[in-house]
């Protein structure tokens, strides 16, 4: 599933165009545990006691401020993916995470940190461990699942919680679905004292219920004042003296709001992304980096949406989203090429483009000079269509290039799979 929000922005023209308005498409941006609970913690919100090591000296440092009476540290590794406690490093070391005496802490960070953990949510590569977490061992007596999301039927927030927690929302909901909490909150009034009660009541806490609410509501401004599409606290524990305490939590925060949350969003961590949607990125360009043989670059989200399908219905698999938008510049088409074809995986290159604002014509001439520029050395399939294509195709035809043309859509994700078969 791709998720997208749509805004607009301004960018000065890369190549031989004038400046344009892009309507630029971003993901939300997600952050490490320790960058939550530092966060977190700045709402009064209760987090365990932990520090980040991105180095073995800083480790060693860090495990004997956070040892328990036993001696003992948790060692989390940080990616952003989910399932790291199962997951399995490619050095062969089980688990992402662990509870360890301070005496073995320092060899078992080594084989930790700078490896590469694979998890359910990482895919096949895994995700590089640049930074640990020591933390404290948490003496806890019993685990909750709580969030704050974005509801379309209620136009707003909603507060979701359960009695139960410490695993997936999704196993809760079917296992104890008469547990499941859903409070929907006006945005024009914020959480209530009695809203926030409510939900103290749904998760059953046994200690100061007060106080419990009184965490909620910090969650709920974290929320709000920190633009977040998502909180997650999964599990949200109640420690032996009853205190609330959130001993993980996923955090992510809308892209709109990079103007007035620039300190959040320098805790991007582009290692934990693939490489090509971070280059994309600095030129704006729209793209999510697949698995697939067969690149695309198209203009409009849709469109390109349509070419990935008709492509995998033509017996392919495309490589990549790539939506130029509908006023890219011709150092963005070059910039476009650069990345589909310094992507080994491949093997054809599929243009699909419906000239209506951007004229087929221009583009026409920056998939000739991006190519020209560039080096294209796997087959090329254009199929223009809209304003001026009549001179795109001759723009095209007179290049000199081999470039395959195609009439319509089905007609070039057919090419486009040939060309790999031949």
């Amino acid at each position: 599933m791709l998720s997208f929000l749509g805004r607009t922005v301004s960018k000065k023209g890369l190549g031989s165009l004038a400046a344009v308005n892009q309507a630029q498409q971003y993901r939300f941006l997600n952050v490490h545990e320790y960058q939550g609970a530092q966060l977190m913690a700045k709402f009064g919100i209760n987090v365990p006691p932990g520090i980040p090591a991105k180095s073995i000296e800083e480790v060693e440092k860090a495990v004997p401020q956070m040892a328990d009476e036993k001696g003992e540290v948790v060692i989390k590794s940080q990616i952003l993916a989910g399932g790291r406690g199962l997951g399995k490093f490619t050095n062969g070391l089980q688990g992402g995470v662990h509870i360890v005496g301070q005496e073995k802490a320092i060899e078992l960070a080594k084989k930790m940190l700078g490896g590469t953990l694979v998890t359910k949510q990482s895919g096949a590569e895994g995700k590089p461990v640049n930074t640990l977490y020591i933390a404290k061992k948490m003496k806890l007596k019993r685990e909750m699942y709580f969030a704050i999301l974005l509801d379309r039927k209620s136009a707003g927030p909603i507060l979701i919680g359960c009695s139960e927690g410490g695993t997936s929302i999704e196993d809760l909901a079917e296992k104890f679905p008469e547990k499941i909490v859903k409070i929907p909150i006006d945005i024009r009034v914020g959480i209530t004292d009695a809203q926030a009660l409510q939900m103290v009541e749904g998760l059953q806490v046994t200690g100061d219920k007060a106080a419990a609410a009184e965490q909620i509501k910090g969650l709920y401004s974290l929320f709000t004042k920190a633009d977040c599409t998502m909180v997650e606290v999964n599990p949200l524990a109640e420690d032996i003296n009853g205190n609330l305490v959130a001993a993980d939590a996923k955090l992510g925060f809308d892209d709109n709001a990079y103007f007035r949350q620039k300190e959040i969003f320098e805790m991007k961590d582009d290692s934990q992304i693939d490489s090509r949607e971070v280059a994309a990125a600095k030129f704006d360009l729209n793209y999510i980096g697949l698995d697939g043989e067969i690149g695309c670059l198209v203009n409009g989200a849709g469109l390109a949406m349509a070419t990935m399908d008709i492509i995998k219905l033509s017996g392919g698999s495309p490589a990549n989203f790539l939506d130029v938008g509908g006023n890219a510049s011709e150092g963005q088409v070059v910039e476009a090429f650069k990345i589909l074809t310094g992507d080994k995986r491949v093997k054809a290159i599929l243009v699909n483009i419906f000239g209506g604002i951007m004229k087929c014509d221009v583009i026409a001439s920056g998939i000739v000079n991006a190519a020209k520029q560039v080096g294209v050395q796997v087959p090329l399939i254009v199929r223009l269509e809209g304003t001026n294509v009549e001179q795109g195709k001759e723009i095209i035809k007179s290049s000199g290039l081999t470039i395959i043309t195609a009439d319509d859509l089905d007609d070039a994700a057919k090419k486009a799979v040939a060309s790999i078969k031949n």
